[in-house]
């Protein structure tokens, strides 16, 4: 998963561009002119669209990351990076993953409704989200998942969250759960070795 970096101080002497000129340069064929480019789109909410415009036909990972990194600064852009979830893309779930982690406040907003979501692929990926959340708040969420899923690869997700940052209020919780995928006994293993690292690090 690629990580979001800030992009590089502006050049000195680099010459204002309008967001007008900026939407032209994204469409250069010159990768370096449009990751310029995407720091004149602009920094508020009507700069949301045209920057998710760009990252859908984006392919050099570099001006992908600074579009990433320009759309995790702007709270209007959590819902449109919410959408990425569904993408064919791998790059584009995964950096949008990235981004909602950066921005815990709008994403937190989201968060009910995509770990309720139909699709579990999209459950699945919103989990790996509530890792960016304080420890007491994922915990809650993901524990709300765990009472009421049915899809084990969902479940295996959260329980791997749960023992990186999950608080003991999640032990109870995850204890009853290889009662109900008694056909998958990895839940199980995972389930005592959660357990142990949440119950470990309070001693």
């Amino acid at each position: 998963m690629p990580l979001i970096r800030r992009d590089p101080p502006s050049p000195s002497g680099e010459i204002p561009t309008s967001p007008e000129a900026a939407r032209q340069d994204m469409l250069s064929g010159d990768p370096l002119v449009r990751r310029r480019a995407v720091r004149h789109l602009g920094d508020g909410p009507q700069a949301v669209p045209s920057l998710m415009e760009a990252l859908r036909r984006e392919g050099e990972p570099a001006v992908r990351e600074a579009i990433f990194t320009a759309l995790a600064a702007l709270p209007d852009a959590a819902e449109p990076l919410a959408s990425l979830l569904r993408s064919q893309d791998a790059g584009l779930r995964n950096g949008a993953i990235e981004a909602l982690q950066a921005m815990p406040g709008p994403a937190r907003l989201l968060l009910p409704g995509l770990l309720a979501d139909s699709d579990a692929d999209v459950r699945l990926l919103s989990a790996e989200i509530a890792r960016g959340l304080p420890a007491g708040e994922a915990t809650a969420l993901l524990c709300g998942v765990l009472e009421r899923e049915s899809d084990v690869n969902v479940c295996m997700t959260a329980i791997e969250i749960l023992a990186e940052i999950g608080t003991p209020e999640a032990v109870p919780i995850l204890r009853g759960l290889p009662r109900r995928f008694p056909a998958a006994p990895v839940v199980g293993f995972a389930v005592d070795i959660a357990a142990k690292r949440i119950t470990g690090a309070q001693n």
